[in-house]
Parts: structure tokens; sequence; C-alpha cells
């Protein structure tokens, strides 16, 4: 189901990757996934005007989830997102494996795969042209580029993510790479749609012509990040720019430690799922928790 949202100027740009999309989180019980909760959360959220959702992304702890899992996560979204489109995350640094992947892959109703550069290898432009282009060669659907250097350790330089434009199943990018002059060369080029994938970095981008936003942090307060979308998309800075000084007090405290630890244990205390993470991560430190709870509205789901 395609966005709401009136299509980008440039019309080159899939306009399916546009609006607010949320990055689900993974809820746990008793160190399993909880799919009623995640059934559930998806249902709800669906209502609110979003736009599509990302499962298995790293808000969804994807990296802790073996791959029968990270399965069974997509399928509960697919069956709970009411016809929205689902976008699925995957990484790897094993081309051969990570192929395979999307193959396996290729058998849902996915309106695109979120491909980030591969971890720890941390290889040169020309490698990280190789690599995108065999997954969007091997890929039924669209690759959703994931720029996110601090969690990759690779840099995709701005001539590279214009040679991959060039790629007929990659359609946009979720814009991690904190580069401003890069962001601004992307949403110029046309090819892709831009998504802000920094929730601090979101009224930045679309008010320069990014169609949209990947926000975790929109899982709460929905209506009014998807209101900030759609006004910053209008061009109407100025009610946007309220709508944005209302929810960036808990954009901030959303990240005050590592995601999604904050978020998690906001929807546990709206009764949506248990305050659990999988190790690693761990939950949210309760001197936190008592900043979290002095928000307005962060008590009430």
């Amino acid at each position: 189901m395609p966005s709401s949202f009136s299509q980008s100027p440039n019309a080159a740009v899939d306009t399916v990757f546009s609006g607010l999309w949320i990055p689900l989180v993974t809820p746990f019980r008793d160190g399993a996934v909880d799919h009623p909760a995640l059934a559930a959360m998806t249902a709800q959220l669906a209502q609110q005007g979003v736009s599509g959702f990302v499962a298995c992304g790293s808000t969804g702890e994807a990296a802790a989830l073996d791959k029968a899992e990270q399965l069974a996560v997509l399928e509960t979204v697919l069956g709970a997102a009411r016809g929205l489109p689902v976008v699925m995350g995957l990484s790897g640094y094993h081309l051969g494996q990570t192929v395979a992947w999307v193959q396996t892959l290729s058998r849902y109703p996915l309106a695109g795969l979120l491909v980030p550069a591969p971890h720890y290898i941390r290889p040169g432009q020309d490698g990280l042209l190789h690599w995108f282009r065999t997954l969007a060669d091997a890929s039924h659907v669209p690759l959703v580029l994931y720029d996110i250097p601090y969690r990759t350790g690779a840099t995709l330089a701005t001539e590279t993510l214009l040679a991959l434009a060039g790629h007929p199943h990659i359609r946009a990018i979720k814009d991690c790479g904190g580069n401003p002059a890069k962001t601004q060369a992307l949403i110029a080029d046309g090819r892709l749609a831009v998504l802000a994938g920094e929730d601090a970095q979101m009224f930045t981008t679309l008010a320069l012509g990014g169609t949209g936003a990947i926000a975790a942090s929109a899982h709460w307060q929905t209506p009014q990040f998807v209101e900030l979308v759609a006004l910053l998309r209008a061009g109407r800075l100025a009610e946007a720019r309220g709508v944005w000084q209302a929810v960036q007090p808990w954009v901030a405290m959303c990240f005050a430690e590592p995601n999604p630890a904050p978020l998690k244990a906001v929807l546990a205390q709206a009764g949506w799922m248990r305050n659990e993470l999988r190790a690693p991560m761990m939950p949210a430190s309760e001197a936190l928790l008592q900043r979290l709870q002095a928000l307005p509205g962060i008590s009430r789901p």
C-alpha cells in the first residue's frame, strides 16, 4: 500500500519509500520472541497513519535473533501490518551467505530490503559497490541502502551512493551517515528516496526535501510524528517547527542510552510488552527511567 503523502516533485523517486516508517522493536517474554505482543503493537501502529514498517532492523535487535526467529518475526509483522508495506532488515559480511539469505526472503511479499555495508570488514569503495550491486542483482525487491558507518565501520562516499543510484533495484536510502552535504547531494540527484534514519535529523532532512523518515522514537506519540512528516513534506515549516519542538525532548531521551532500551522501557510501562532485551543489550537504567517518567504524556499509551 503506497504512502498517502503527496508525490515528490522528482518523479524518479520511488514514492513507496516516503512518509513515516516504524523500525519495529522485537518484544521478548522469558527470552523468546513475544509474537502476540509484536502483532498487537504492529496492528495498533498501522492504524495511526504510518506509511510502513521495518522488521528486523537494528531497533529490532535483529543481530541477536537467529534466522528462524527473524523469519518468524517477519511473518508476524506481515500478518499484522494491515496491508502496509514492510521492509526486511538484513546484515552480514559473508557475501555468498548474504545472497542466499536474500534469495530466501524472496518468497515473502516485501516492499524492500534494508541493507547496510558489510560490518567489520571495512572494504573500500570498489568493494562496497560490488557488495550492494551483487545483492541488488540477487533481489526480487528493491534495496534500501542503510548508510550507518558507526555500526558497520564502512563509510559510503557520495560518489559511491550516486553510482549505486543507477542500479534499477536500488531505490532508497536510510540516511544515518551524519554528513549534511552528502544528504543534500542525494536529494538534489533525485534518484533515491532519502529517508532520515537518525531521528534527531528528521526535521532537517525533510525540510531539505527528503521523502520521509524511519524513526524508532515514533513508536510513541505516533500521530504527532505522522503530522510532523506531513507538514514538512507540504513545506509548512512554521507549523512543523511547533510539532518538532513538542516531540524533540522525547526523541533526545529515546537515545540517551543504547536503542531500543529507553523505548522498550516506555512501551513496557504502557503495557505493550515486557521491559526485556536480549543480552548483551541491557534494560534502561533506573536513572533514565525516572527521567522518562517525568516527560509529558509518558505514563499513558
